[in-house]
């Protein structure tokens, strides 16, 4: 049995986990006109979602390419507690911030230091960083989705459009849980799907420190999904898990949704 214990900053509280979508094109489509509202934007409205940049184009209207490196990935704002965190770079790079009537005010960003094997990916942190330092012009559109524009003290224009955060989605902050996955899927009785195998999970529970208390719950089946967890057979996983009420789910869905937040522990069983 081999253990990987994954508790690289499990117990301080993530920057925000970030998920794909499909990147723009590089703007060569024209957005929409976004207006400055001073009462609608707010740390409170920019904290409801997830920040995904669009489109970026420098002084002379060209296209910022250096921050478009990731197809998969578009870099990726979050806002939350007085604190701007970027996603989807090589490094996770955050720092303070504070809105002013139409600017926004950033204080010195701060990153983790992990060498990145891809020399663009390094670019990337370098290029967003600059950016995102000082007083930015910042102006917000309520549209659906939302979009949100950034006017760096260069010239340069970065466009973003608004994902609700799950706390939006499901209306609610959730309440934090630790499951443990058992290395294998078991067979399980579901209405509409033949032969179905189901993830077997207990619940675990930890101090402020992060340390184990008390007794595992009792093992059970689990009949869904959970938002960002992929299953590899043979691994055992303790999972930190949001777990939000659904209003009015379907009667054939579930009444909660369970959404990763991150992975405590890590170990791969040897088969039997």
């Amino acid at each position: 049995m081999k253990l990987r214990l994954l508790q690289m900053m499990c117990w301080l509280p993530m920057l925000v986990a970030c998920s794909a979508t499909t990147p723009s094109n590089g703007g060569e489509t024209p957005t929409a006109p976004v207006v400055a509202t001073a009462a609608v934007v707010d740390a409170g409205s920019l904290a409801t979602h997830h920040w995904r940049l669009q489109r970026a184009m420098d002084r002379e209207g060209r296209r910022i390419d250096a921050l478009f490196v990731r197809a998969d990935l578009p870099v990726q704002l979050d806002f939350n507690e007085g604190r701007l965190a970027v996603l989807n770079a090589c490094n996770r790079i955050g720092g303070s911030f504070e809105i002013e009537n139409d600017r926004l005010i950033v204080g010195a960003m701060i990153s983790t230091k992990m060498a990145c094997a891809d020399p663009a990916l390094t670019n990337l942190d370098r290029a967003i960083s600059e950016r995102l330092q000082g007083s930015l012009r910042i102006e917000f559109s309520a549209d659906t989705p939302p979009r949100l524009r950034l006017l760096t003290e260069g010239g340069d224009t970065l466009e973003f459009i608004g994902e609700p955060t799950d706390a939006t989605r499901y209306g609610g902050e959730g309440e934090t849980v630790f499951l443990e996955i058992d290395a294998r899927m078991h067979a399980c009785n579901h209405p509409l799907i033949p032969a179905a195998r189901c993830l077997r999970v207990r619940e675990r529970h930890y101090d402020v420190n992060g340390l184990k208390v008390g007794e595992p719950g009792e093992w059970q089946l689990l009949y869904q999904d959970i938002a960002g967890y992929t299953h590899e057979d043979g691994v055992r996983n303790v999972l930190r898990v949001k777990r939000y009420v659904v209003k009015n789910p379907p009667a054939d869905a579930p009444a909660t949704a369970l959404v990763l937040d991150m992975v405590v522990e890590s170990e791969r069983v040897e088969s039997r």
